[in-house]
């Protein structure tokens, strides 16, 4: 039998891994349309997006772009691909999340 300790860990560690690598995604959009976007840059947040400072209304709307798939609409393919990949990985990040928690369920009910 399989320890559900061991289980949750590992899961814990792929939910941080994917974590990490959609803000890095979300930094790499961010620097796209900078260059390619500057008013939907300017809307989202641009610079002052990851500081604590930041203002969620902002975050917010960058993630009701991605969500409603607005991006869909947009002029550049390269930021279409980036925010496609963006929503598939907050997706998994979702589904890795409540298998965490479910772990973590499962771990108190048998010890």
């Amino acid at each position: 039998m399989f320890s559900m300790m061991a289980l949750f860990w590992a899961v814990c560690i792929l939910c941080i891994i994917n974590m990490i690598r959609y803000f890095s995604s979300v930094r790499v959009l961010l620097t796209i349309l900078r260059e390619t976007d500057p008013l939907l840059y300017h809307s989202v947040g641009g610079n002052g997006f990851f500081t604590t400072h930041a203002q969620f209304n902002k975050q917010i709307k960058l993630i009701r772009y991605i969500n409603n798939k607005q991006y869909l609409d947009h002029f550049d393919p390269e930021v279409i691909q980036r925010c496609e990949r963006i929503r598939k990985q907050f997706l998994q990040i979702s589904q890795l999340s409540i298998f965490v928690v479910v772990c973590l369920i499962c771990f108190m009910i048998t010890s």
